[in-house]
This record gives structure tokens, C-alpha cells and sequence, in this order.
């Protein structure tokens, strides 16, 4: 199949199924389909974790996975019920200690395209959403960081200077 022939092809099953690979499946095998989509199912109905973690997480596998179109589609999901750009983003970066920069890089594009679309989409959608996370950073009020305590100070016996005390050892 040609390279434009393929999008085509994309374009119409986008519109008659929920992934893209499902029509070819359904062709070879409508048990395999039905059977798979049934599975899909019972994943979607786990009362725990909560929706937005749900997304998330799956999200952060499809950047594992480095699948860009599935990263967007759940940073979408997770828009629609709840999550802040911040969470989504924070979610991806997670990934990097142990699956590289690379995927990160490769994902935030994807996933702030997916979670425009999915803050459009949310049922509460438009100015309110938008400016929820910024109406509360305003009335919150930034807590001061507490103050640490002065350091001890131990007196010198030879010349009465302060010396700082000794640090007790710190178990890891």
C-alpha cells in the first residue's frame, strides 16, 4: 500500500473505529476483535486507581513504548477528566531516569496537542477549565518556608572562637 493510500486509508477508519488497526484486525479475525475489545472493556471498568490516574499512567506507558498518536490520545483522556498540563507533563518527564530524554522530547509535543484537544472536550470545558488552575494559584496563599534552625555553635577552648558542631553521620 502506497504512503498516501495508507493516510487515506487512516482517515476512514479513524471515523469508523477507535484505532486505527482495528478494521484490519476485524477483517482477519472478528473473534480476535471481539474478544480483545471485550478485554479493552473490562480494563476500562476498574474502579481503581481513579480515572485521571488511569490515563495517566497508561499514558506514560504509550511514552515508554515511544507511540506518539497513543501518547495523545490519553493525555487527552486524562484532560477530559481533570488533569492540569502540569500533571501530564510531570507524568511524561517520570519517565526519563530510566527510558532517556529522548522519549520525553519525542512525547511532550504529542501529548500537549492531545491535551488541548481533550480540555476542548471536557464536559466543562472553556474558560472556566482554563482558568481553574490559575484562579487557584491566586487565592492560595504561598506558604513562607520555615525557617531551620541556627546551626550549634561549640565554644573553643584555646581561643573562645565559634566552631560549627560536629554533623551527626547520616544513615542512606
Amino acid at each position: 500500500m502506497s504512503p498516501r493510500a495508507r493516510e487515506e486509508s487512516k482517515d476512514i477508519e479513524a471515523e469508523e473505529w477507535l484505532f486505527p488497526f482495528e478494521a484490519e484486525l476485524r477483517a482477519v479475525s472478528a473473534g480476535l476483535h471481539d474478544a480483545q475489545s471485550a478485554w479493552m472493556s473490562q480494563i476500562e471498568s476498574l474502579r481503581a486507581p481513579d480515572r485521571k490516574t488511569h490515563e495517566l499512567i497508561r499514558m506514560v506507558c504509550t511514552v515508554i513504548r515511544r507511540n506518539p498518536p497513543g501518547v495523545a490520545r490519553h493525555a487527552m483522556l486524562a484532560a477530559e477528566v481533570g488533569a492540569t498540563w502540569e500533571e501530564v507533563a510531570g507524568s511524561i518527564v517520570l519517565t526519563e531516569p530510566a527510558f532517556g530524554l529522548l522519549n520525553v522530547v519525542e512525547a511532550l509535543p504529542w501529548a500537549r496537542r492531545g491535551w488541548e484537544r481533550g480540555r476542548r472536550l471536557a464536559p466543562d470545558a472553556g474558560e472556566e477549565t482554563a482558568s481553574k488552575p490559575a484562579k487557584a494559584a491566586k487565592s492560595a496563599k504561598t506558604p513562607k518556608p520555615a525557617k531551620s534552625p541556627p546551626a550549634k555553635r561549640a565554644r573553643s577552648a584555646s581561643d573562645g572562637s565559634a566552631k560549627p558542631a560536629k554533623a551527626a553521620k547520616r544513615r542512606h
